[in-house]
């Protein structure tokens, strides 16, 4: 990937883009609450470019979904939004009969996207369900894991698929980090002894509904986590932002391994319309970014001067990665990653 590089010094994230895709925990809200600038940025954007909206949580309708970005500000179309419980019902048909009976591990979202198909919807295993599909909700809790776990015991996918909307291990709310569907998912493939199908990021189907969908040709996706949000747009073939409002941060950008690099750092939204800076690499490896420079010398990294904050962030991340070694192998001041 051609980190970071730009045609000009005036050239922003958003030229040459004819779609813009984001996320939505840690990107536009924490909870019921908009992130600082993320609503400005993105109405800001869509002067000029369409904005769609991806998400890994199945516990809300598109609808709703839509309801509470309008809320926050946003002019959003339920089209416009695009869930995993939709990537997982389009996978589920493929496995299993027009009609069938499918067990939902799972909230409204889920459930409305299942029926919409034209499946019957159970929340017990002793209904014989053709499959089982599990996506996140706050109110899931043990009975309905058991009841996944009595549907999948003694089946194998073929007989009894199982998918799961989305293996996100955590998710960001209003009071902080919590458990996600990934940590749900876990549970069940302990009892079950099973791993699931999964329709959402990191994988590409719920990218290339999006992409479909808006008829793109250049998209952008901004996501706050590298191992579902980047890592799938790396998959997919899209370009990637890495908000720093969400999940992951200077520590695991450093570390990101070759898969789970994003082409865009960016401190909040704003950064979508300000020019980016330049990343220049001298002979000897050694990274500068507007006036940061950093450098890899023997196993340690070194910060040869020290400018703006992101930037210097910037510049440790592509003379990390530039250099193909692993971060466990390197020696990395604390000031970068702190």
């Amino acid at each position: 990937m051609a980190l970071f590089r730009r045609k000009s010094e005036n050239a922003t994230p958003l030229d040459g883009v004819d779609l813009l895709l984001a996320d939505l925990d840690g990107v536009v809200y924490k909870g019921p609450d908009a992130i600082p600038f993320a609503v400005e940025s993105l109405n800001s954007a869509a002067e000029t470019v369409r904005v769609g909206y991806i998400t890994n949580n199945a516990s809300r309708t598109d609808a709703a979904v839509a309801s509470h970005l309008s809320d926050l500000g946003l002019a959003v179309r339920p089209t416009d939004v695009v869930t995993s419980p939709q990537a997982a019902v389009r996978l589920l048909g493929s496995h299993i009969a027009a009609g069938s009976t499918v067990l939902v591990i799972g909230g409204d979202g889920l459930v409305d996207e299942v029926q919409k198909a034209g499946f019957s919807v159970t929340r017990s295993a002793e209904d014989d369900p053709a499959a089982v599909i599990q996506g996140f909700s706050p109110e899931v809790g043990w009975q309905h894991l058991a009841e996944a776990a009595f549907a999948l015991q003694g089946r194998t996918e073929a007989e009894r698929p199982w998918i799961a909307t989305n293996t996100d291990w955590t998710i960001p709310v209003a009071r902080g980090i919590a458990p996600g569907n990934g940590t749900l998912v876990s549970a069940v493939h302990t009892a079950a002894g099973r791993l699931p199908l999964v329709a959402g990021k990191p994988e590409v189907a719920i990218f290339e509904e999006a992409v479909a969908r808006f008829s793109a040709d250049k998209p952008l996706f901004i996501g706050d986590r590298l191992d579902t949000d980047i890592l799938g747009a790396n998959r997919a073939g899209i370009d990637s932002v890495l908000v720093l409002t969400g999940i992951d941060g200077a520590k695991q950008l450093i570390a990101a391994d070759a898969d789970s690099r994003p082409t865009y750092i960016l401190r909040d939204l704003r950064g979508l319309s300000e020019p980016y800076p330049e990343t220049v690499t001298a002979r000897n490896g050694a990274v500068t970014v507007g006036d940061s420079t950093v450098a890899i010398d023997g196993n340690d990294v070194r910060i040869l001067k020290e400018g703006d904050e992101l930037d210097l962030l910037r510049a440790a991340c592509a003379a990390i990665w530039n250099s193909g070694r692993a971060i466990y192998g390197l020696e990395v001041p604390v000031r970068l990653y702190a």
